[in-house]
């Protein structure tokens, strides 16, 4: 009881919070950085042994400056996540536009749904606000439900505001046939770790034997979806664009994992132009394939 009401206070603060004007909320921004990175120094730990193992090739001077600019924008994706909650149809698509939305129409017109895999790149969750503006078809957005089932619903309130359905993963398939007969726009996360019991597939990642989902490849196989990959491009601070890039027209065509294994690299590439503006502060490879009894590998 007394979790849930800390719960409901949180999120009414975080309301609250994200009816600051942007210009002072970059000043909370500026002042969490320095808190996190010099202070506290949140998961600092985590975020030098991730980057040491993904760049090996980079000097420890390259590797600090990738990590002291991934804080000062995570202090900055944090106060712009909290602001979504508030924010207007008019900000959102002035602050969060994407550069090529005839692409959906190109392949709606063939009669094609699209699938879209998506990393923990850039602001995603102002993306997500986004896609309620792209198109009229049906828009769904998948997630892994959080631990506090009040954060959850809220967090889902707000990604729903303008159109997006949001579904939860384990409802995935269920919702994709339940709309078989309609013309989809369904954004997966395409760098989720798996839980230990689900971690049954691996490929290298950043130089590392990784734990991987392989629902778009799934999913495109049963509706033969278009696969693209939005990616997200910071344009100025709290400005962005995002573009949708195919990835693969014909899901039936591939080969086994190489659908998963297209999502990955791509997803690589872009990192390691900007490596700063991906989640460095998750344990993204807690899971190791030792740890599992009967791990299939894909290169």
């Amino acid at each position: 009881m007394i979790k849930k009401g800390l719960s409901y206070i949180g999120v009414f603060f975080f309301y609250l919070l994200s009816l600051l004007p942007f210009w002072f909320l970059y000043l909370i921004s500026d002042l969490v950085f320095i808190i996190l990175y010099y202070v506290v120094g949140y998961r600092r730990k985590v975020v030098q042994d991730n980057l040491r193992n993904s760049f090996p090739e980079k000097s420890a001077e390259e590797r600090a400056s990738i990590e002291k600019k991934y804080f000062k924008y995570m202090a900055d994706l944090t106060l712009e996540t909290i602001k979504s909650t508030s924010m207007s149809e008019k900000q959102v698509r002035r602050r969060m536009v994407c550069t090529n939305p005839e692409i959906m129409e190109h392949y709606f017109s063939q009669g094609k749904s699209i699938l879209a895999a998506a990393g923990h790149y850039g602001n995603w969750e102002l993306a997500c606000l986004n896609f309620g503006f792209l198109t009229d078809k049906i828009k769904m957005v998948v997630y892994k439900p959080q631990s506090s089932e009040i954060f959850t619903d809220f967090i889902n309130r707000t990604r729903s505001r303008f159109g997006t359905i949001m579904i939860s993963m384990k409802q995935t398939l269920r919702k994709m046939i339940e709309h078989k007969n309609e013309l989809t726009f369904t954004v997966l996360a395409a760098d989720q770790t798996p839980s230990r019991s689900e971690a049954l597939y691996f490929t290298t990642f950043l130089h590392q034997p990784t734990a991987v989902f392989i629902g778009v490849e799934k999913l495109s196989s049963i509706r033969d979806c278009v696969i693209v990959f939005y990616r997200i491009d910071l344009v100025k601070r709290g400005h962005y664009t995002y573009t949708l890039v195919p990835l693969v027209e014909n899901p039936k065509e591939t080969r086994p994992y190489e659908i998963t294994k297209i999502q990955v690299n791509y997803l690589e590439s872009l990192i390691r132009e900007k490596p700063e503006y991906w989640l460095w502060s998750h344990r993204r490879w807690k899971i190791k394939p030792e740890d599992v009894a009967k791990p299939v590998f894909f290169d």
